[in-house]
């Protein structure tokens, strides 16, 4: 994962589930691809065309195919179970009152909320959703719907995967685009950390539950990836204004939500 994102600690995980079920064998071709914007509910939807490609070249290809799978792979959760979570059990001595994180697969989440909860039953898991995504409806209201859009990419989803089946977050929360992307110029001029969509919406869910927690608690979350991943929209000015968004104060001549609208 050239993101450098939470999906890196997965990944191997889901090619030794392969190796040690005899569905990967030395030789096999690696196929790349880009995905459309096809809902879930189409047979063009990046998982079921990734899924229907490994079965066709399973049959053409001499040494078969694997379809790594990542969203309903439990591989996925597995290794956030085995390495994240004791990771933060470690560094933190075990005094940590909460995790927060958005989902992609859902393998981070709830591999480290498995693994903490098994440490510290009460502490506190919460999900950050963010605009057009429906697991917050689905948590809160029983309902698989999402309202609105949001420039993030990579989380967000729109139905339960094969890593969410069984969990349930303590806290749900939509972050708008409009509430995170402060938070990520702060970070850039005061931390000097640049980071992605996925770690704002991350670091915006961090602080709703501190305000719901209150003062004196250790919360963890992931700055899953580098903003340059994703300049052109996050740190444009230009793309930002156009869509009434806040832009980065550093940005010379840039446009205000205001002058945009």
């Amino acid at each position: 994962n050239g993101a450098a994102s939470t999906s890196t600690r997965r990944a191997p995980s889901e090619r030794m589930a392969a190796f040690f079920s005899s569905d990967w064998v030395r030789g096999m071709t690696i196929t790349t691809g880009w995905p459309s914007a096809a809902p879930f509910s189409s047979p063009n939807h990046f998982v079921h065309y990734s899924g229907r490609l490994a079965r066709e070249l399973n049959e053409s290809e001499a040494n078969g195919a694997l379809w790594a799978n990542q969203f309903d792979n439990t591989a996925n959760r597995d290794a956030h179970y085995e390495t994240t979570g004791p990771e933060i059990w470690e560094q933190t001595g075990g005094k940590l009152d909460a995790f927060v994180s958005a989902v992609g697969s859902g393998g981070t989440i709830t591999g480290v909320a498995a693994y903490l909860r098994e440490q510290k039953p009460d502490v506190t898991i919460a999900l950050a959703d963010p605009a057009g995504a429906s697991l917050f409806n689905w948590y809160t209201k029983g309902e698989m719907s999402g309202e609105g859009s949001s420039i993030t990419e990579g989380i967000g989803v729109a139905r339960i995967t094969g890593n969410l089946e069984g969990f349930k977050p303590d806290y749900s929360y939509r972050i708008e685009d409009a509430e995170f992307l402060p938070i990520l110029f702060d970070l850039v001029r005061h931390e000097g950390l640049s980071v992605g969509g996925s770690a704002g919406v991350n670091i915006a869910g961090a602080v709703r539950l501190a305000r719901e927690l209150g003062p004196g608690k250790t919360i963890v979350t992931a700055l899953c990836d580098p903003g340059s991943r994703y300049s052109s929209k996050l740190f444009n000015a230009e793309f930002l204004g156009a869509r009434g968004l806040p832009t980065p104060p550093w940005t010379a001549g840039a446009a205000t939500p205001a002058e945009a609208a």
